[in-house]
């Protein structure tokens, strides 16, 4: 198993992101991206190259709030299309020059609950990670996760989660009164999610649950949670309608 480290996070992002500006490059960036509807491929790429940017920017300065990200989306708008894939490109190196430059506990502004640079290396891992695969699946390609980075990107998922609640209201509601769901994987990872009064909390497991769903690998089970895979073409068990309604209200 793979000991993740903030290091081990940043060359992982930075790796993803070329590996994404490879994906899109010389392609037509109005496709379509059905993952994120609404959107064309530039619209996508142009959302993703910013996000690095901005959080480059924060950690460069260990900002203490947060910047405005739409001044700098504003600032790219009129790039042409075929310096698109080149510019996401840049935008690595742009990161990994300032995730590398601080130290992993450094104190700033983070949206989740651990306020330090750390998080930001692990999120944009995972930001990029899903975007790759909306750009992959809108071009027909495979979005190629391994299951190490997966397994990370499932945990990341449910612990930044709660504090989506200040722009996704439905958040709130995954509460209950003990009942369990269980995502397991084909590749042995497994989660026990238990909804309490006050909230959720999970753990790795692979006890019996309320209800349980079973996908081949966790980089199915990752677009799966991130609302990138389809929920019924994976093994459904038990009180099905509560994988349902966690999946309409963990939406983010």
């Amino acid at each position: 198993m793979v000991d993740w480290t903030h290091e081990r996070h940043a060359a992982a992002a930075v790796t993803r992101i070329e590996r994404m500006a490879r994906t899109v490059e010389g392609a037509d960036f109005s496709t379509p991206v059905p993952t994120c509807p609404g959107w064309d491929l530039r619209q996508l790429v142009l959302h993703t190259g910013a996000v690095h940017r901005w959080a480059a920017s924060m950690v460069r300065d260990l900002a203490s709030e947060r910047l405005d990200r739409t001044a700098i989306e504003a600032g790219f708008a009129d790039l042409p299309s075929e310096e698109l894939a080149a510019w996401l490109h840049k935008g690595a190196g742009l990161l990994d020059e300032a995730l590398t430059a601080h130290d992993a506990g450094a104190p700033m502004w983070a949206w989740g609950g651990d306020r330090h640079v750390r998080f930001w290396s692990r999120r944009q891992l995972h930001e990029t990670v899903v975007h790759h695969a909306d750009a992959a699946l809108a071009l027909g390609e495979a979005p190629g996760i391994a299951e190490d980075v997966a397994i990370d990107g499932v945990e990341e998922f449910l612990d930044v989660l709660p504090y989506a609640r200040r722009w996704r209201p439905e958040v709130r509601e995954l509460a209950g009164d003990g009942e369990t769901i269980s995502w397991r994987t084909g590749s042995g990872a497994a989660w026990l999610i238990t909804l309490g009064p006050e909230g959720f909390a999970y753990e790795r497991s692979a006890a019996r649950a309320t209800a349980t769903l079973h996908t081949d690998t966790a980089a199915e089970l990752l677009l799966v949670v991130w609302r990138r895979g389809e929920l019924e073409r994976h093994r459904l068990e038990g009180e099905t309608k509560l994988l349902r309604w966690w999946a309409d209200h963990s939406m983010i």
